[in-house]
């Protein structure tokens, strides 16, 4: 009983402006761990793993199988990357910078995964807000990898290429195809009249990136007047290969290497052919203050060097389309302390050229990916 009636008894509900922040808050904490420590929802921007992953689909990256990384940029704001939703604002500060670690995971990187990663090149962040990139990995740390007119070799024996990769073709037509027979062939991205092209023979047709098998359809299926494949032989395709070197000058995208592939723990003695190979990895991803080539010899911190023993595993990344795709063969390795997770589910799929009604690809929701 309470007995000082004339006071005004305290209400020690909490308020619904208070519980509605409590969920909030707890919300954000809840998504941000997760998305650290487990999965991370990711979305395909571009062709280069068409026809394995399409523009539009959406994946959940796992982190716990290779080990999710520890932040070396702590001040961000939670569930961003990179900028402010809808702004140009940073939604980090670099003001403090950790070391990073990886966790213990439940496999490693392995020949063929597709994985997530913060693309090397992208200089203008730090390594866990770089841009992220997915691609197969083709060679792992300790590798050889070489392409022999497109066959890949990975340490002298050739792989099995990927059920859906892609090349590029030209495509001799009788006029202009309607956009009804691309979409019943699934070729994603073209408009019949738009992409029309005259070519070099004063034919017209198409460029385009399809399998083999489809190629040979079209011939069959009479759509195509002929199909050319298309030669990359040239140089002038690809004058940004890696690694620049006056060696590698006869390189292309379909015949490249052999090049071998850094592994934590190696050594290697240091000579012109490897120090133009390897002086940008060493340089920008092996933790040194200053990397420097005087005269053919590699300096490091001030001090010549004859041998170099590397403090990271390395990897080789390609797009499943094979000529739609900058990938390790332009820009190098892929460092460990870079690679984010393994692309593991399509949880929805949607057609950027495809109306409200038609927008979502049922057959893709749920597909595991391999």
């Amino acid at each position: 009983m309470n007995y000082k009636f004339w006071e005004k008894k305290k209400d020690t509900k909490p308020k619904a402006k208070e519980k509605w922040w409590h969920s909030l808050l707890f919300a954000v904490i809840a998504a941000t761990l997760i998305r650290w420590i487990f999965m991370e929802a990711f979305t395909i921007p571009t062709p280069s793993m068409e026809k394995s992953l399409l523009v539009g689909d959406y994946l959940f990256v796992s982190k716990f199988h290779y080990g999710t990384r520890t932040p070396s940029t702590p001040l961000q704001i939670p569930l961003t990357h990179q900028k402010i939703w809808l702004t140009d604002l940073p939604s980090y500060s670099d003001a403090i910078k950790l070391p990073t670690y990886r966790l213990p995971g439940i496999s490693h990187v392995k020949n063929n995964d597709v994985v997530v990663f913060n693309w090397p090149d992208d200089k203008g962040y730090p390594t866990d807000l770089k841009t992220n990139y997915i691609k197969r990995c083709i060679g792992i740390a300790g590798d050889s990898i070489q392409i022999k007119n497109r066959a890949v070799f990975i340490n002298g024996k050739g792989i099995t290429p990927p059920a859906e990769m892609q090349y590029t073709y030209w495509v001799t037509t009788n006029g202009v195809v309607s956009d009804r027979i691309f979409k019943k062939y699934k070729i994603p991205n073209y408009n019949g009249e738009q992409n029309l092209q005259s070519f070099g023979d004063s034919t017209s047709g198409y460029l385009l990136s399809i399998t083999p098998k489809l190629a040979q359809q079209l011939v069959d299926d009479h759509v195509a007047a002929k199909i050319e494949f298309l030669d990359v032989s040239d140089r002038r395709f690809n004058p940004l290969l890696f690694p620049t070197a006056k060696f590698s000058e006869s390189w292309t995208v379909d015949n490249y290497g052999p090049l071998w592939i850094p592994k934590e723990g190696s050594k290697i003695t240091l000579n012109a052919y490897n120090i133009q190979t390897y002086e940008s990895t060493i340089r920008d991803y092996e933790g040194w203050k200053t990397v420097e080539n005087k005269g053919g010899h590699l300096w490091i911190d001030g001090a010549p060097v004859s041998e170099y023993t590397f403090q990271q595993n390395y990897y080789f990344m390609m797009g499943d389309n094979r000529h739609n795709s900058q990938d390790s063969r332009f820009w190098g390795f892929v460092p460990e302390d870079h690679i984010v997770g393994k692309a593991f589910i399509i949880w929805l799929s949607l057609d950027p050229g495809e109306n409200l009604f038609h927008k979502v690809r049922w057959n893709r929701l749920f597909d595991l990916i391999d």
